[in-house]
């Protein structure tokens, strides 16, 4: 097992991947290659952050990737937001991304304070 596999904040990215996944799945097939991927990728690369930011050998460098990820989940919610105007996410979609993000900014804003600390 590698150490970033114990965090609950790489976790709970891993869970809000599968949310982005699952929420896009219904997007229009002309979509694929606009806002489906974008969301995808951004979700992606929330957990990729935090695993290649745990690697590093300094609270710094791990804190700076932990900065990136935070960049990609909001990506994400502006995304959401326009695909909630376009319908393409219905109101309870929304939501359920909107309230899944906030708690994972939450986990993420603890966890590079206590790397800057």
């Amino acid at each position: 097992m590698f150490n970033f596999e114990k965090l609950a904040v790489w976790q709970k990215a891993i869970d809000y991947a599968d949310l982005v996944y699952t929420g896009t799945r219904s997007f229009p097939s002309d979509e694929r290659f606009g806002l489906t991927n974008q969301m995808r990728r951004a979700a992606v690369s929330i957990s990729s952050n935090l695993a290649e930011g745990s690697s590093r050998h300094s609270k710094t460098d791990f804190a700076r990737f932990v900065e990136i990820s935070t960049g990609s989940l909001f990506e994400v919610v502006s995304q959401a937001f326009i695909a909630k105007r376009q319908e393409f996410l219905t109101e309870e979609q929304f939501g359920d991304l909107y309230r899944a993000a906030e708690e994972q900014s939450r986990m993420q804003s603890g966890l590079r304070k206590a790397l800057v600390l």
